[in-house]
């Protein structure tokens, strides 16, 4: 579809991948034309199918759309963009997202203001006021967790992938984003990478989003903690030292292993009801995991290349924190 000229200045990229978003991606592009700084618009069609194309043409900031021939979800959407990406900086911004006034430029002065800052994340809230996530965390057994306060120093170890900022060709030069996750996780993986180069992470509390989470998608639905569960193992296999990551799949399928004695027996602590305590959830993650090992381990060894910090020292660092 035909944009209008850049705005003179710009120097940042805002990347706003949506999939069937017709009752929300409206909001979201309002609050970007609301921002202070000048900057690039760019939106991902995740082949919507909902009437989305259309808001999208007739929005009048007029943003350039790349429009996909199938579902690639959130990480390959944002992979897709990278690559037409021309500003120094890039941001990633969820389609049911809404950014303050000021979001864009307390992200771009927080950036400019420490050369050492790969990414800079936002703090997001609810539509009740309450914080979704101030930073995200590295738990003691390799989860990426919400911080709800703000973080030390605003020195998280990693960023909510729902409003971030980010050096473009930092990011390229860590590999990019992980398209093959599909959703989730794609954001605590980039922080590993971006740590294990030598980057510092930020959360910035003058950027402000107000998020609607889960309009897009479905948290606690099967699929939501399919991906969920096979992206921590993956991100893990990918960034995290060896020994902690064959801990936490040894610990995964063990679990599975022994749920069906525990329910049979009433043994031990209850079974959650959750989806991603059923077997056939658990034993489809297994085997996501265990056909993508070739190419994971691969990848492990391209991560391993262009790291300056070791994984131990970055496991010590933050995990559980």
């Amino acid at each position: 579809m035909p944009t209008s000229a850049p705005p003179p200045g710009a120097v940042t990229t805002v990347v706003v991948v949506t999939w069937r978003g017709a009752d929300h991606v409206t909001d979201c592009l309002d609050g970007l034309a609301a921002q202070d700084r000048p900057h690039r618009t760019l939106v991902v069609d995740n082949a919507s199918d909902d009437g989305t194309a259309a808001l999208l043409a007739r929005h009048p900031s007029r943003p350039r759309v790349i429009r996909l021939r199938r579902n690639a979800g959130y990480a390959g959407g944002l992979a897709a963009a990278l690559a037409h990406v021309e500003t120094p900086l890039v941001a990633w911004l969820n389609d049911d997202a809404v950014p303050a006034p000021g979001w864009l430029g307390a992200l771009e002065d927080t950036l400019a203001g420490d050369a050492r800052l790969g990414a800079v994340g936002s703090v997001l809230r609810l539509p009740d006021g309450s914080v979704q996530s101030a930073g995200v965390r590295l738990t003691a057994d390799g989860h990426g967790a919400d911080a709800t306060a703000l973080p030390p120093e605003h020195r998280p170890f990693g960023f909510c992938g729902g409003a971030v900022l980010l050096r473009t060709e930092t990011l390229r030069r860590v590999g990019g984003v992980p398209a093959d996750f599909f959703c989730y996780y794609e954001d605590t993986d980039t922080a590993w990478r971006l740590r294990l180069a030598g980057s510092d992470i930020a959360v910035c509390p003058d950027a402000v989003v107000s998020h609607r989470h889960g309009a897009s998608s479905r948290p606690g639905s099967p699929l939501f903690h399919r991906w969920n569960e096979r992206n921590r193992l993956l991100m893990l296999l990918r960034c995290a030292p060896a020994a902690v990551a064959a801990r936490e799949l040894a610990r995964f399928a063990t679990l599975t292993a022994v749920l069906p004695l525990r329910r049979a027996r009433r043994a031990g602590p209850a079974v959650p009801e959750a989806a991603n305590f059923r077997v056939s959830l658990r034993c489809r993650v297994l085997a996501d995991v265990a056909a993508r090992l070739p190419s994971t381990l691969r990848q492990r060894a391209e991560v391993r290349r262009g790291s300056v910090r070791s994984r131990g020292d970055v496991w010590r660092r933050w995990a559980g924190q």
